[in-house]
């Protein structure tokens, strides 16, 4: 558990750093390319475009700071909502929420997982669908649903060994999965997988214990 502490407080501490480097400078961005848009130029399609990416940033900044940064505070489903879906309808992926109650609060350690959990079934849609959130805030689901739709072939080993987990913490690209994991087994939450009928993984479960 050292080892995944040690890994766990690392993101934490670069992605604090990150956060407070950029999002001074990209809100000053977004402030001063809404004036021009409002003041200077309204209509300059050049100019609304940079605003509305700078906006994005922001948006983008929160979700990155709430997911791998520190674990500050407990998250309503209307943040979390707020959150994720600029970033998941950006690559025509869905997220349902419906069975989930209107007024659930996620602790402040299951709502960054459940956060990451939001992320990687997102990686694992790459051609869209939907997320599906079902159950409660405490005993949460998470299934996938679209062309392609397949969570990552080394989870079940990672769930059950934090240490393959760790070892798996090779790259940008692929660091989704494991971090997802070592989160969960830091945070104390139990993070399992649902098999289905052909013992592929059909969704994934997240129980604040």
């Amino acid at each position: 558990m050292a080892q995944s502490a040690d890994t766990i407080r690392l993101v934490e501490l670069v992605c604090a750093r990150m956060c407070h480097d950029l999002g001074g400078l990209i809100g000053t961005v977004g402030n001063a390319l809404e004036l021009v848009t409002e003041d200077a130029v309204q209509g300059n399609e050049i100019f609304a475009f940079a605003s509305t990416a700078a906006k994005v940033l922001v948006q983008r900044l929160r979700l990155i700071r709430a997911a791998w940064g520190p674990e500050t505070e407990a998250i309503t489903k209307p943040a979390l909502l707020a959150m994720v879906t600029p970033t998941l309808a950006s690559r025509h992926i869905e997220l349902d929420t419906r069975t989930l109650a209107p007024d659930g609060v996620f602790p402040a350690a299951t709502g960054r997982v459940a956060l990451n959990l939001i992320l990687l079934a997102g990686d694992c849609l790459p051609k869209g669908g939907t997320i599906r959130l079902l159950g409660r805030t405490a005993d949460l689901l998470v299934r996938i649903e679209g062309p392609d739709a397949a969570w990552p072939s080394g989870l079940i080993a990672c769930l059950q060994d934090e240490t393959k987990a760790v070892a798996a913490l090779t790259s940008a690209r692929s660091m989704q999965m494991p971090l997802t994991v070592l989160l969960a087994a830091q945070g104390g939450l139990s993070l399992s997988p649902v098999l289905g009928s052909t013992s592929g993984i059909e969704a994934l479960r997240l129980v604040t214990p």
